[in-house]
């Protein structure tokens, strides 16, 4: 993962989407996959939560003031 959220998939990772064509307002900060491998979650500085493959997407702070 890079701070603008593009992925990178090694081995038998596999790619769900990322965010590294979308301008963002604050870097990406950490990813979390979900229980099964089927997806994940990529989290930024302000808050923002961005969801892919079988990540459910609960909302999000990000741009929040």
């Amino acid at each position: 993962m890079a701070s603008d959220g593009g992925i990178f998939t090694f081995g038998d990772a596999r790619f769900y989407g990322s965010t590294g064509a979308l301008h963002l307002n604050a870097p990406i900060v950490d990813v979390a996959s979900t229980p099964d491998g089927d997806g994940y979650w990529l989290v930024a500085s302000d808050g923002g939560i961005f969801s892919f493959g079988d990540a459910r997407f609960y909302g999000s702070t990000g741009a929040s003031t």
